[in-house]
């Protein structure tokens, strides 16, 4: 069994965009002993609590209306490319996304990970969701059979908020400076929304030399 680690944020489109690809190569090689475990990483951790207006916020960080076109009219293009509808005029907050980290950790003591981020992404990429909200993360938990109820209580209270902020630190101080980034059998790293065809290579490669140990 092969470990993929991926560190990234649930609003970042480059990890959608990743995330499709590698499922993608993932779904070609039914066979495959490939495990994924995900790990946080915000791409604007001083953000509010309660997020900012996305207008606001891509022109603060691009450096103006004309950089935030430029940059999301790249990712637009390369989603279509992927074959995902991204309705980017569906979003009009940017979300804090520690609580969405939150709900991943707990997703993967369940065993829920994949489920959750999948969900994640379609609501906040698709549906326009706010992905900070207590209601939009209940639903997403309770959709894939997590207990929607003990979910709202630990969202309601503090639990694991300092954890996920340590592990977001120890990733940058491990050189993550940018996500996607995927970490293969704890050894070899992995920048960007890579390929289908460079994922699918990785895996058959993996799969062979499991298969010759």
């Amino acid at each position: 069994m092969t470990k993929i680690d991926i560190i990234s944020d649930p609003i970042c489109p480059w990890c959608y965009i990743g995330k499709t690809r590698l499922d993608r190569a993932l779904e070609a090689n039914p066979e495959h002993d490939v495990v994924i475990e995900w790990h946080p990483f915000q791409l604007n951790p001083d953000l509010p609590a309660d997020g900012m207006d996305r207008r606001e916020y891509l022109e603060t960080k691009f450096g103006g209306k004309e950089g935030a076109i430029r940059v999301y009219s790249q990712i637009e293009q390369t989603a279509i490319e992927t074959g995902l509808d991204i309705n980017f005029a569906g979003i009009k907050r940017t979300p804090n996304t520690i609580n969405a980290h939150r709900l991943i950790h707990w997703a993967g003591i369940e065993g829920k990970q994949n489920a959750v981020v999948d969900r994640l992404f379609k609501a906040y990429f698709k549906e326009g969701r706010d992905i900070s909200e207590t209601s939009v993360l209940v639903r997403i938990a309770s959709g894939v059979g997590m207990d929607g109820d003990a979910v709202r209580k630990l969202l309601d209270g503090d639990a694991d908020i300092e954890d996920i902020r340590n592990r977001d630190k120890h990733a940058r101080q491990r050189g993550v400076s940018g996500v996607p980034c995927f970490i293969v059998a704890d050894t070899y790293v992995v920048n960007g929304a890579q390929p289908v065809e460079m994922w699918d290579k990785a895996i058959k490669e993996i799969s062979e030399k499991n298969k010759s140990q």
